[in-house]
Order: C-alpha cells, then structure tokens, then sequence
C-alpha cells in the first residue's frame, strides 16, 4: 500500500517559527515530527510515501530523503495552498496509487495507531477520529457517525466528542470527488460528496494524538 503525507502547509499559526522553518521539520518529543509518521508508515506496512511539498520544500525534502525511514518516498510539489484534496490529486498523479493512506505531516499518532487503522479499513474508505484532543471549531471540527460509518464529516454538534483526526484512506471511489467543488479543494468535502453519492465510509476511531498548533507546541 501507498501513502500521501500532506507537507505543504505554511503553518501560519506557527509564525515567526515557520517563517525559518517547515512545520514537518519541527519536534516533537525531540524528534522531527515527519521523520516519526514517517517510521509509522513503514511500521504499517507502507511500501511508497509520497510527500506533497510547498513551504520551504527544500528542507522537507532533504529530511524526508535521507533513506532513513524504511520505505520508498517520493515527492510531489504543491506550488499554490489549493486545499488538501488538491495535495492528494498532485500526489496520485506523481505516482500514488489507491487504496492509499493519507496523513498530515504535522501530527504524532501514538504508536501503532496507523497501522490500526490500516487493519481497520481494510482497503476501504475511512476516516481516523479521536477524542483526545477533542473538537474545537474552526481549527478542529467534530465528525459524526453512526454504525461504524461517518455520516458528516465537518459536523457542528457541540455536544460531539470526536474530532477527526488527519489520517485518512483513499479509495478508488472517492479519487473522482477529490476536485469536485471550487479551490481550496478539501478532503473533507471530498470525502462528504462521496459520501452523498453512496459511497460508505468507515469511522475508526484512534488514540491520543498531538500535533504543533502554535509557537508554545
């Protein structure tokens, strides 16, 4: 199985830090928090990441090169911050291939957990979901399901414990959703229009996961 790891982003939260440094290359627990989902990939069975590059690329770039994390990783550029769905279709036509993982670069799952979820999804639509830390919109927006299923992926229920988390998996039948509104193209709205045209969607729920938000992180 492939996988797409979103390392674009400019991290304007992040700012002054991103002004010098790509959020993928800061740490977390002292290690560079795309050198540790990288090694989660590699744990979970991934053969070939694709990395969707943007902001300060050439840092990125020479990290997640190295021949360091046990897997086979490419890259694919993003030149505009057109959406994260957009980041996914640049990834696919560098090479990724569906059913495929897809994880944001600025995230630290607990250990294992990528691969639960790949054993989870079984090479089907899902979306990771958590409730540590928890929803708080705009930055962090519930997901709702039900039977196991996600029904709505931005969901506005206060009262929602889950948040999704940004670990997804890319079937063949969501690929045609990935562009289908107007840019930003976003994989919540992807995976939303997929789900509108029949498309099930697994909700696997995952742990604790941390990610860098702001400078304090």
């Amino acid at each position: 199985m492939h996988a797409v790891v979103m390392a674009a982003g400019e991290g304007r939260r992040l700012r002054p830090i991103t002004e010098r440094w790509p959020k993928p290359v800061l740490p977390v627990d002292g290690r560079p928090v795309l050198g540790t989902l990288l090694r989660e990939l590699a744990a979970a069975g991934i053969e070939r990441a694709v990395v969707v590059t943007g902001h300060l690329a050439d840092q990125v770039r020479a990290l997640a090169g190295n021949g360091a994390w046990g897997l086979d990783v490419r890259f694919a550029d993003q030149p505009r911050p057109d959406g994260s769905a957009d980041a996914v279709a640049r990834a696919l036509a560098a090479g990724a291939e569906p059913p495929c993982v897809v994880a944001g670069a600025d995230t630290v799952f607990g250990h294992g957990d990528v691969g639960r979820f790949v054993d989870a999804a079984q090479a089907r639509a899902a979306i990771a979901m958590r409730r540590d830390p928890a929803p708080a919109p705009p930055h962090r927006y519930a997901i709702a399901s039900r039977d196991g299923h996600v029904t709505t992926v931005l969901d506005v229920d206060p009262g929602n414990p889950f948040a999704a988390a940004p670990l997804w998996l890319l079937s063949e039948d969501v690929v045609p959703h990935l562009r289908c509104d107007r840019a930003p193209y976003e994989l919540g709205n992807a995976f939303q229009a997929a789900i509108e045209a029949g498309v099930a969607v697994s909700a696997v729920e995952i742990g604790r996961t941390r990610d860098l938000t702001d400078p304090l992180d």
